[in-house]
């Protein structure tokens, strides 16, 4: 009888590889509804739409850089941007938005590592502000219930720029595929109450063959308005996953080429439940970085 459970789990898991790589690519339906007009922000990592401030996009720089999450939106408007206290930016990846105790919080991944050495990355999250003035005056603002959780992983070092936040506050990172494939993990709410260092959950192999010459890197994930789906995204892909329990996924429904349509993809976020918006680095120092609108599937 075991033996026969077993057989059939390594046929389902076969199964569902198999689709993933057999989806076809439809091209997505896509505008470019502006360009990322603050001249600092040269390397936007990733994006979040605002739950509390409508039309409002929070984005980030990667490496190097000082630890500012700007406002912006479609457009790419030079809102505003906001210098976090107590952080550092060694190499911010990821940026989401999501429940925690004081309601809705932004998270930030300090979760970067292309050498992957780091044997722990840093979340920082911290109460989303409800109001733009946040983003206006004063460089270094009073901090918003500021948290720092330290995290590793089971199997060692990877590098990773992709995270989302469940419904019930939960944390999930999907590494870029450098080694080792693309793995996802998870960190239980709970977790945000430990003073030492969290171990994250190692969830499943994602049925996604890395592949840097094919730009097949994951750079960034969202998670859909009503919680049923993930987008994960490439340089040159985005693929729709249904969510099943205990944060797992299922095989991807959905896969939308990508390719040619920004210079570097970093970021991605759902609008609404069909729209989603991409933000990419800059192509060139005098060149900002574009912003699309698009359509993935139904």
């Amino acid at each position: 009888m075991r033996r026969t459970l077993l057989a059939w789990s390594a046929i389902l898991l076969s199964a569902c590889t198999a689709s993933a790589q057999s989806l076809p690519a439809r091209p997505a339906e896509s505008i470019q509804t502006g360009a990322l007009q603050d001249p600092d922000l040269r390397e936007s990592s990733g994006v979040a739409r605002s739950h509390l401030i409508p039309r409002i996009l929070f984005t980030i720089n990667d490496s190097g850089n000082d630890p500012d999450i700007f406002a912006t939106d479609s457009s790419g408007r030079a809102i505003g941007r906001w210098r976090v206290p107590g952080t550092t930016d060694r190499d911010w990846e990821s940026i989401a938005i999501g429940a925690c105790p004081a309601g809705s919080c932004i998270y930030v991944g300090d979760t970067g590592d292309n050498r992957e050495r780091r044997t722990t990355v840093t979340i920082y999250r911290l109460r989303e502000p409800d109001r733009l003035d946040r983003f206006r005056g004063a460089p270094d603002p009073t901090p918003l219930d500021l948290d720092t959780l330290q995290l590793r992983y089971p199997d060692g070092p990877h590098d990773t720029e992709a995270m989302w936040i469940d419904r019930d506050g939960a944390l999930s990172l999907v590494t870029k595929g450098r080694t080792g494939g693309i793995v996802l993990f998870r960190v239980l709410p709970a977790a945000w109450n430990e003073r030492d260092i969290v171990t994250a959950t190692r969830v499943q192999l994602l049925p996604i063959t890395p592949d840097q010459s094919l730009g097949r890197w994951v750079t960034d994930a969202a998670l859909a308005p009503d919680g049923s789906r993930v987008a994960i995204r490439t340089y040159t892909e985005l693929y729709l996953f249904p969510v099943l329990p205990a944060g797992r996924l299922g095989p991807p429904t959905t896969r939308c080429n990508l390719a040619g349509l920004e210079p570097q993809g970093e970021g991605v976020d759902w609008l609404d439940s069909t729209r989603m918006v991409l933000t990419s680095e800059a192509p060139l120092p005098t060149t900002p970085g574009p912003i699309h609108v698009i359509r993935c599937g139904a």
